[in-house]
């Protein structure tokens, strides 16, 4: 056998045990190292809800807008709060009044003498004068509630973020407690990665991980929780609350994904974060 051969024979060989180096490393990586191309961007939504009902006077800002928190979202019509503020404060200056005299007739007759007023007169009297002081007290939280009304037709976001589909307009009529907008919590971005249940166990909490956007942006960040539950599809209830059993049984049983919360540590300058988009998650374990 020539050289050639023998060279070609040992090239042949080498490149035959590197194949299966390679594929014994991929396969290794896919079936046992804990990585997912199942993940999830997400944030927290704060539905922003009226306290007050009314129409919608101003809204100074528009779809997608970043703002701090305590700006304005929307002002709802104060005309009708306001008159509601100036009755409760005439009511309050009504029963502050009543009640000086009530207290003022009480002690008129506390100070005659027991043979002009009665002892039932003197506890009538002073009964009266309680009944007024809680009336005043009913006047004066009657009061505070028609301003916090008032001031509750100012709507003011709760954090930092971004408005996001915004399909409220001025002019629309606002409910109490009735959805309007929503803000995008521009510091609880999070991401879900939804894990094969034969990789949990390389998953520990505060492992390093390494996030890749679909746009090819890397952020990094750790572990922070792993779930400890998922729907059981195979076992729901019946209409009498029993078990709904299964009766079928696949032969091939596919892992099951556990999702995983992962914290973002760094987002790199630039990179815009979307809730929703999906991304790839790899674990670096201790």
């Amino acid at each position: 056998m020539s050289i050639r051969n023998i060279l070609g024979f040992i090239a042949t060989i080498v490149v035959f045990v590197v194949a299966i180096l390679i594929g014994r490393t991929l396969w290794v990586h896919y079936m046992d190292e804990p990585w997912t191309r199942d993940g999830r961007m997400n944030a927290d939504i704060i539905d922003i809800a009226p306290d007050v009902s009314g129409e919608i006077v101003g809204l100074p800002v528009h779809d997608n807008q970043f703002v701090k928190k305590g700006d304005l979202l929307m002002q709802i019509d104060p005309s009708h709060y306001q008159i509601a503020v100036e009755q409760a404060e005439a009511n309050v200056a009504a029963r502050k009044a009543e009640l000086q005299m009530r207290r003022d007739d009480a002690q008129r007759r506390e100070d005659l003498d027991s043979e002009v007023v009665s002892k039932e007169g003197r506890e009538d009297a002073a009964d009266t004068a309680s009944a007024a002081d809680a009336a005043y007290q009913q006047a004066v939280a009657a009061l505070d509630a028609a301003r916090l009304n008032l001031d509750r037709t100012r709507v003011l976001s709760p954090v930092n973020g971004y408005v996001t589909n915004l399909e409220t307009f001025r002019g629309d009529y606002a409910i109490l407690g009735t959805s309007k907008l929503a803000v995008v919590d521009a510091n609880s971005f999070w991401v879900y990665g939804y894990f094969e249940e034969t990789k949990l166990p390389h998953v520990k909490v505060g492992n390093k991980a390494q996030i890749r956007m679909m746009s090819g942006d890397m952020l990094q960040g750790h572990v922070e929780s792993i779930s400890r539950g998922i729907y059981d599809r195979d076992n729901p209830q019946s209409r009498e609350l029993l078990a709904d059993v299964n009766p079928t049984f696949n032969w091939v049983r596919l892992a099951q994904r556990v999702p995983v919360r992962i914290k973002i540590d760094r987002v790199p300058d630039g990179v815009v974060l979307s809730a929703g988009t999906t991304c790839s998650v790899v674990i670096a374990p201790r």
